[in-house]
């Protein structure tokens, strides 16, 4: 087991890849922090946490609110007596022309997609740095770091920034030894895109661009985090790790 005595806080857990990390992570041996952000996810969230089995414990914290961030940190070392990995993974996303977009709709996507990363990040490393053992901190970023999405301006511009920060804290916490890197996947098959997916046109359309001709999964993402979390990728830092079937080495077809 690649991640035992690890004590990993996984956030959006509660479905899609952050629930398939949480579960990968707990059978790889590490004791999971399975975040969510209200009330109404606290039912999915215990139920990850069943399927992690008994040493993982539900967090609830919105990643957008330092306070609840911290909380949320102090709660995972108090418990757990450590922390060794912290994934970034809650996200959200809203479509609409940019003509249209409204500041609170940029404010809520980059509050969760950028902030929050930052935050959880920063909390994460001065709880490591306290311990003195390093860590790993991963981020879920997107193929829209590099790829633009029309409709989708406050997204992309999240996850570039997300990319840059991720850049930016390998050089800065190399010295405590804590790496940090992003996995960034394509089209993965998860709530967030279920209209697309019962779409046919839309399947269609999308399967034309990927080259393995299928949807990822939230297990394909989750065997790069356990890779990118464990002792394996000690040496590996300030890169971003595509986990997107070929999308982003598609040529567009005229």
């Amino acid at each position: 087991m690649r991640l035992e005595n690890k004590v990993a806080l996984v956030t959006g857990a509660s479905s899609g890849i952050g629930e398939g990390i949480a579960i990968r992570f707990a059978r790889e041996g590490a004791r999971v922090a399975v975040n969510y952000r209200s009330e109404k996810e606290r039912d999915a969230a215990e139920r990850v946490v069943a399927a992690c089995g008994a040493s993982a414990i539900a967090v609830q914290a919105d990643v957008a609110r330092r306070d609840e961030v911290q909380a949320m940190v102090d709660r995972v070392v108090a418990e757990c007596g450590r922390l060794d990995v912290a994934v970034n993974n809650a996200g959200i996303e809203i479509k609409r022309p940019f003509l249209e977009a409204t500041d609170e709709e940029w404010e809520r996507v980059i509050g969760v997609n950028l902030y929050g990363p930052y935050v959880v990040s920063q909390c994460a490393a001065r709880a490591m740095v306290a311990t003195g053992d390093g860590g790993r901190l991963l981020s879920i970023s997107s193929v829209h770091e590099d790829i633009p999405f029309p409709g989708y301006t406050s997204y992309c511009a999240s996850k570039g920034g997300m990319r840059m920060m991720m850049r930016n804290l390998a050089l800065e916490l190399a010295p405590h030894r804590i790496t940090v890197n992003d996995i960034a996947p394509g089209a993965i098959a998860t709530p967030i895109n279920q209209a697309m997916l019962d779409d046919p046109t839309a399947r269609a359309n999308a399967l034309s661009e990927i080259p393995l001709d299928r949807f990822g999964t939230p297990a394909d993402v989750a065997a790069v985090a356990v890779f990118l979390a464990s002792d394996e990728a000690a040496y590996v830092t300030g890169s971003t790790y595509y986990v997107d079937g070929g999308l982003t080495q598609q040529v567009t077809k005229y």
